[in-house]
């Protein structure tokens, strides 16, 4: 992995093995990053992705391997609050299944790089946005502090 800071936006390298996820988590630890924005694309090897199943309260997980093309990742990061940070992204992959095109999607739980991604990394700016606890879905959302 490797990183610049232009004017106010991290511009991120990954490289063959590195997970995204955690990769984003260690700069916005590393640049005391609360909250943020990102978004990114590359070439992937194997990624969990899920579907929350409002019904149970939990997410089905769905494992994909090989050639992917990482075609649109969009996510943030912000503060749980007690000083971690919490992540919520979603991605969209295209593979190749025969002679067949296929596209795969969900909420991102890991993504691990085969060649590279890029991805741009957008730290808010005048403000902190945190996360607070929905009894009624068991999930979190978004709290603005200014």
């Amino acid at each position: 992995m490797d990183y610049r800071k232009y004017g106010d936006v991290y511009y991120i390298r990954l490289d063959r093995g590195d997970e995204v996820i955690s990769s984003i988590y260690s700069i916005c630890e590393k640049k005391n990053i609360a909250s943020a924005t990102y978004s990114g694309i590359g070439g992937c090897g194997e990624a969990q992705i899920q579907t929350f199943i409002p019904e149970t309260g939990a997410f089905e997980t769905r494992t994909l391997a090989g050639m992917l093309e990482l075609v649109s990742l969009i996510g943030n990061v912000i503060s749980d609050g007690e000083g971690g940070l919490y992540q919520h992204a979603h991605a969209a992959f295209a593979y190749k299944d025969g002679e067949d095109h296929r596209t795969a999607a969900g909420h991102v739980k890991s993504i691990t790089i085969t060649y590279t991604a890029e991805i741009e990394l957008r730290p808010v700016v005048g403000g902190t946005i945190g996360r607070r606890h929905d009894p009624e879905t068991g999930t979190g959302f978004w709290e603005f502090s200014d």
